[in-house]
């Protein structure tokens, strides 16, 4: 039998980490943190367990990059519904489409993304690796489309925003609507109410009712000095 090409053996250890990374969310978001040990996830994943630390230092960090890879994917998922973003406000109903796709993943997975939340502030900090960097990239694109003047500075603006608001939603007793946050981060970018995936109900005062596709207020007030 003839050795596996670098290619083959590239793809490989792709799959194996990709199968590592979902077994990850799948395990935490039925049993929750403490309770899910690095021998769970490579039996889920169907690997050996020395594999996983060949792939990750620990299990904080495999934990922070299977969820970097699920809002990844579910960012990705969002801005490629059709029908497609198209006209004059194809920035704005992507931008919307990014708020409501990572508000919506604090919502149906709140366990996960509390104990991602969590992890970020602890000794380890942000964890940089590839799904992270995918995510950023697929936001800073975003913000780009949009029509930031400065994305090296409104893309971590965003990010922060969105971090403070799943903060927000999730906090254990004393959560905030998801309507008033979609509401507060819409008004902030001036997009209008029924952009992106609007929740039922009546928006609450003070969004914009129709569509507006401005630059970021720190961008605009930027470009008007």
């Amino acid at each position: 039998m003839s050795p596996r090409s670098p290619a083959v053996n590239e793809e490989l250890r792709r799959r194996s980490r990709e199968r590592l990374l979902q077994a990850t969310v799948e395990l935490v978001a039925e049993r929750g943190y403490e309770a899910t040990t690095l021998g769970d996830i490579a039996d889920r994943a169907g690997a050996a367990r020395g594999l996983v630390s060949y792939y990750f230092p620990g299990k904080r960090q495999l934990l922070q990059s299977a969820v970097h890879r699920l809002m990844h994917r579910t960012l990705a998922d969002a801005l490629e519904r059709e029908p497609g973003p198209a006209g004059e406000t194809a920035g704005a109903e992507r931008l919307a489409r990014a708020i409501d796709a990572i508000l919506g993943l604090a919502r149906d997975e709140p366990l996960l993304m509390r104990t991602h939340m969590a992890g970020i502030l602890q000794a380890e900090g942000f964890v940089q690796c590839p799904e992270q960097q995918r995510l950023a990239e697929l936001l800073r694109d975003t913000v780009a489309r949009y029509g930031s003047c400065d994305v090296d500075q409104d893309y971590p603006l965003l990010r922060a925003l969105l971090m403070g608001a799943v903060f927000a939603l999730l906090i254990p007793g004393a959560p905030m609507p998801q309507a008033t946050l979609r509401a507060e981060l819409f008004q902030r970018y001036d997009l209008a109410w029924e952009l992106g995936v609007p929740p039922s109900g009546m928006p609450p005062d003070g969004t914009p009712s129709t569509p507006v596709c401005r630059l970021p207020r720190t961008s605009q007030s930027r470009r008007s000095k």
